[in-house]
């Protein structure tokens, strides 16, 4: 049997809060032992790791991989590809494919796909009925189907009513649902933030108020039904204190945090056009400081890249009629290193668990750390690399971040036990 050995890493396990340097040897699939010295004639392959760190597999609890019906954008291998380039050895597909994801046959499709890459694809299902936001779908079918969530990712989801029923039949499932929060009703053009730079451009945009008031709502309804509710990509300073005084009312709310949205302002339109335009748009620089304070203080748990894959012909199509989104499991992690440690809002041990351990709780999803007998789901990398962002494994290649120098490299992805990825 082969077995694959990690000589010299530094490990960190953010279960246990722990880190040391060791071997690892991994047989079938799983992390055998920590710590022993390597038996070099029993290894198949030796990965000499000293100077990088080992940490569990990141999780991304939100991607669009566009399959089925949109693969000219993404499909499922490809996404699977780029999530490995990013260290990610777990995602969750958001339910905007065409068809939505509102169905058995759909999301079989997505699952079964999934399972041919050599990742972990995981998909959630939609909230309401071809995401119209006017009839809730057969949510107990859909969960014992394996839909490890719901959402309406894309679209708000305005009817009151229909959302709190939702709640209820998700905290009955014991699964979240994650909500796109942005209130259509004041925004004049969506990608956009409300401010200098919309006035500047003649653009209407969209203003903070579109995500605070429907962060707010939300929460109350979460608190009311006791559903876990996650508040996905969330941009604005009003929107993250609203967060933070629901879970100090005792609520299972939780917030996710997109790399662009802890980088990246308003003012970034000025200089990428459509490559930073996205939903919601990227804020004011006190929002983006808001981000990162939800960040250090545990308002947002976690960190998801909503990879939105588009074509270069969508995105040379003008400000106001080209798609919303940029692709960001390639890019995530560095801008992690760039944005959050180097500067000193979080330590690397911080960023991983928002990165896998808090990603993984939202779902449910095992999380051993690293120790013997757990998965061999593993991200080898170098927090002190500088590299220049060059190519994506991504079918798009839509980013601000191309060309840029970051700090933080993913040399080896392992999942399974398998080596998925390196440099």
């Amino acid at each position: 049997m082969t077995e694959i050995g990690i000589r010299g890493a530094k490990i960190l396990d953010p279960l246990r809060g722990t880190q040391e340097t060791a071997d690892i040897l991994i047989r079938d699939g799983r992390i055998t032992s920590i710590g022993e010295q390597l038996d070099e004639s029993s290894c198949g392959r030796i990965l000499e790791a000293s100077g990088l760190t080992l940490a569990p597999g990141f999780v991304d609890v939100h991607v669009h991989f566009r399959d089925p019906g949109l693969t000219y954008k993404e499909e499922i291998r490809t996404g699977a590809a780029a999530a490995a380039a990013g260290g990610f050895t777990t995602v969750i597909c958001m339910a905007n494919t065409k068809p939505v994801a509102d169905n058995p046959e759909t999301l079989s499709y997505i699952l079964e796909k999934g399972r041919e890459t050599g990742i972990h694809v995981l998909a959630c299902a939609a909230v309401t009925k071809g995401m119209n936001g006017q009839e809730l779908t057969d949510m107990e079918e859909l969960r014992r189907l394996g839909a490890a969530g719901f959402t309406d990712d894309g679209k708000p989801i305005l009817d009151t009513v229909l959302l709190r029923e939702a709640f209820v039949r998700a905290a009955r499932l014991d699964v979240p649902v994650s909500l796109h929060e942005e209130d259509p009703a004041l925004i004049a053009d969506n990608g956009i933030n409300r401010g200098a730079v919309s006035e500047k451009l003649g653009i209407g945009g969209s203003p903070a108020e579109a995500e605070i008031s429907m962060v707010e709502r939300d929460c109350l309804l979460a608190e009311e039904t006791g559903a876990r509710v996650n508040i996905q990509h969330i941009s604005t300073a009003g929107a993250v204190e609203a967060v933070r005084r629901s879970k100090r009312r005792g609520s299972h709310v939780t917030a996710e945090a997109a790399p662009h949205h802890f980088t990246l302002t308003e003012d970034a339109v000025l200089e990428y056009g459509t490559l930073a335009k996205m939903n919601p748009p990227l804020r004011t620089e006190r929002d983006r400081l808001a981000v990162i304070e939800g960040l250090k203080d545990g308002t947002i748990d976690m960190i998801a890249t909503d990879h939105a894959p588009h074509s270069a012909e969508e995105k040379k199509l003008p400000l106001t009629e080209a798609p919303s989104g940029i692709i960001g499991l390639e890019t995530a992690f560095a801008l992690g290193v760039t944005q959050l440690v180097k500067p000193g809002h979080l330590s690397l041990m911080e960023l991983i668990e928002k990165m896998s351990r808090n990603p993984a709780r939202l779902y449910g999803l095992p999380y051993p750390g690293i120790a013997v007998g757990a998965p061999a789901d593993l991200v080898l990398f170098d927090e002190n690399e500088e590299w220049i962002v060059e190519h994506f494994h991504s079918r798009s290649a839509n980013s601000p971040f191309l060309g840029k120098k970051l700090s933080g490299r993913v040399r080896y992805t392992i999942c399974g036990g398998k080596v998925v990825y390196e440099v």
